[in-house]
C-alpha cells in the first residue's frame, strides 16, 4: 500500500526507441522508489506526444475526484538526429510545450528527453551505469517538489 503522504508521480515515456526508453525508465523508477515516491506510467509513441499526455494527466484530476493527484511529472524519451529537419521541430516543440505546462500550472516537472546525434550518445546518457539521465530526471522532479514546498504550493 502506497504512503498517501509520499509524492505520487506520473512518468510519461516515449516508446520510439524502446530499448533506450526501458533504460531511462529503469533509472527513473529506481530513483523514485529510493525516495519513497509512488508512480504511474503512461507510454506514448514519440517525444512529440509527451506534453499532450502530461496535460491529459493534469486534466484527468478535474474529472475524477477518486483519482489520486499527481504531485510531479517525469518526461522520458529520446530524439536522435536524422537526415531531415524533423529532429529540430520535435526537439523544439516538445521542450517548449513542456516548459509552457510547467510554468502555466506550476508543475514539478523532470525533463528527460534525450536529444542526441547518435544512438551511442543516447546510450551513454540513458544507461543506469552511465549518466543515468532517467534517475537524474526523477530527482529533478522531486527537487522541484521541494521548491513548491518552499512556496507553500505543495502539498495541497
Amino acid at each position: 500500500m502506497a504512503d498517501r503522504d509520499a509524492p505520487h508521480v506520473l512518468i510519461v515515456e516515449s516508446r520510439f526507441y524502446e530499448d533506450i526508453s526501458d533504460e531511462l525508465l529503469k533509472g527513473a523508477s529506481g530513483a523514485l522508489e529510493a525516495a519513497g515516491a509512488s508512480f504511474e506510467r503512461v507510454s506514448v509513441p514519440g517525444a512529440f506526444e509527451i506534453p499532450a499526455a502530461i496535460h491529459m494527466g493534469l486534466r484527468s484530476m478535474e474529472f475524477s475526484a477518486a483519482r489520486r493527484r499527481f504531485d510531479g511529472y517525469v518526461a522520458l524519451g529520446c530524439i536522435i538526429r536524422g537526415e531531415t529537419s524533423h529532429y529540430d521541430h520535435v526537439c523544439t516543440e516538445s521542450a517548449r510545450k513542456l516548459q509552457d505546462l510547467a510554468c502555466q500550472y506550476a508543475l514539478a516537472l523532470g525533463y528527460g528527453i534525450l536529444t542526441c546525434d547518435t544512438q551511442e550518445q543516447a546510450w551513454e546518457r540513458a544507461r543506469v551505469e552511465g549518466r543515468n539521465k532517467g534517475g537524474e530526471t526523477a530527482r529533478a522532479c522531486l527537487s522541484m517538489l521541494d521548491v513548491k514546498r518552499q512556496f507553500h504550493l505543495y502539498p495541497r
